[in-house]
């Protein structure tokens, strides 16, 4: 496979690339701001499981472009510069004007870390594209994100201001209703969107909630997802939500293959603007280098691992003749 296999296959891959961002989910929440306009007055903004960083570049470069317009329109006036945080388990590369916090959205902890770099104030937007490594296992990648996703909710009903926007990930499924009936109750507007961006493929979409308004006396660890009779839930609990496709149909469909020279444009390889940081298969990769190497040590092996390179040469080979 050539290193511009990708390129052919990924138009938003190849875009990303050319445009700077770190990842082609840019793409998504670029479609999903020229649909509902959920960054429009936005100066302080929180982005939940933000590694490698393309949503919070989004965030970045559109805010602040929206406070330099403000500026030039205003000009007597005094306006807030934009305050944007990303938060993440994993390492992220920095962005400038990005404060980074490498903390876990479950912890209290971490909601009043935001809520003291915002000076003791909410957040007008949180948005969340974090998903889990998928096992193939379809109802178990399923679970596993809507309770990611609740966890989001969680730290976003302590650091959303009322009226705030909450967008976030979410995996299509016939029991998505409750998803949908829970965070009913805490926002006026919940949309179900899929931007162009998205592949047709994939069950992924995203939800769009808008006009916050947090019940009284309401405890945000009361979420609760051990309904299983969801064929009787009723009223409220039926709730399904409008589904929304965003993104202009001129733009690139995700599902096609282009040629690399592209609307009129000869194509020059770009390389990925920022590496993974101290990446899951990176021992993998050191292993399998050591092997085209020629180099062959059973006592030799990669500091971290217990596997020695006869060990993973012989697993290695075993894998190609299956």
């Amino acid at each position: 496979m050539g290193k511009t296999s990708k390129d052919k296959r990924d138009i938003y891959y190849r875009k990303a690339k050319e445009e700077g961002w770190r990842a082609r989910s840019a793409f998504k929440l670029l479609q999903i701001d020229d649909k509902f306009n959920i960054l429009h007055g936005v100066t302080k903004a929180v982005d939940l499981c933000a590694a490698p960083g393309s949503w919070s570049q989004v965030l970045t470069r559109r805010l602040n472009e929206n406070y330099e317009k403000l500026k030039e329109a205003k000009s007597d006036c005094t306006l807030i510069a934009p305050k944007i945080i990303a938060v993440d388990l994993q390492a992220m590369a920095p962005i400038e004007g990005v404060i980074q916090i490498q903390g876990d959205i479950t912890n209290i902890n971490t909601a009043e870390q935001i809520i003291a770099y915002f000076d003791n104030e909410q957040a007008d937007l949180v948005v969340c594209d974090g998903a889990p490594d998928v096992t193939g296992l379809h109802d178990m990648d399923i679970y596993i994100q809507s309770q990611l996703l609740l966890s989001a909710l969680r730290i976003t009903l302590r650091i959303l201001k009322p009226k705030g926007t909450f967008v976030a990930k979410i995996f299509r499924a016939k029991d998505v209703t409750l998803l949908y009936s829970q965070l009913k109750i805490f926002f006026t507007s919940v949309i179900c969107a899929k931007p162009l961006s998205s592949r047709n493929s994939s069950f992924e979409a995203f939800v769009v909630c808008r006009d916050f308004n947090l019940p009284e006396d309401f405890n945000p660890d009361s979420l609760d997802t051990s309904i299983s009779e969801f064929s009787k839930l009723k009223g409220v609990n039926g709730y399904i939500a409008p589904f929304v496709i965003c993104g202009d149909l001129s733009q690139p469909d995700s599902d096609t293959s282009y040629p690399l020279d592209f609307e009129g444009q000869k194509f020059e390889y770009c390389k990925p603007t920022q590496s993974p940081i101290n990446p899951a298969y990176e021992e993998a990769i050191s292993l399998l280098s050591v092997i085209n190497l020629g180099k062959d040590s059973a006592s030799c092996t990669l500091q971290g691992s217990s596997m020695t390179i006869d060990d993973f040469k012989s697993q290695y080979k075993t894998k190609k003749r299956s």
